[in-house]
């Protein structure tokens, strides 16, 4: 008999990252539970200069909000020919409401100031699970690829289009249903699930 399920908070608004958030964990006996429960619960600021250190504040500020188990997570671009920019930026870069194609042009205009730069990038994912001020679990994942030289595909969401995975020879964009499987996300997320299943093991 499966055990009763318990609540989770995935401490997003963002429903890319919960699709590919949701089949990683789904057959944990949990109840996925979203920041659309608390329309009115403010963001924290992200103070962090690293992308763990964010992971962490967010997961144990959602927790004490909400007095629910928290997973929180922070995830973002560096590019070496940029310094490691937009980095721990990603989602402000250029502008918190900027969009995803502006952010693109500011990117390839960066770049076209470095000639002769190699394209490596990579994205990190930090993920921390807390329990009221408590951090019980924290894990990192990353994907190294290249900035391509254009954007290409509609799939996946964010700097995806920009980011070419070589094993692929495409974009993230373009990778459909194997992103998960080699994403910076999905890596973090089943180091998580893997810690889940491990801590209900009598």
């Amino acid at each position: 008999m499966r055990a009763a399920s318990s609540p989770l908070l995935v401490a997003t608004t963002n429903d890319g990252k919960l699709r590919e958030i949701r089949p990683i964990l789904s057959d944990l006996p949990i109840e996925l539970v979203t920041l659309g429960r608390w329309p009115d619960l403010a963001p924290p600021e992200e103070t962090g200069r690293t992308f763990a250190e964010n992971a962490r504040l967010k997961a144990k500020y959602y927790a004490a909000a909400t007095g629910l188990t928290a997973v929180a997570e922070d995830s973002g671009l560096e590019i070496d020919a940029l310094g490691g920019a937009p980095g721990v930026e990603s989602a402000r870069f250029g502008g918190a409401h900027t969009s995803y194609p502006h952010k693109f042009a500011l990117i390839y205009e960066r770049l076209r100031a470095c000639p002769g730069a190699a394209p490596n990038a990579r994205f990190i994912c930090a993920l921390a699970l807390a329990s009221g001020d408590a951090v019980l679990f924290e894990t990192q994942g990353a994907v190294e690829g290249l900035i391509a030289p254009e954007p290409r595909g509609d799939g996946g969401f964010g700097y995806d289009p920009i980011f070419l995975y070589p094993p692929f020879a495409c974009t993230l964009a373009e990778a459909g249903d194997r992103k998960s499987a080699v994403s910076h996300r999905g890596a973090a997320f089943r180091g998580l699930r893997d810690y889940l299943r491990q801590a209900r093991t009598p």
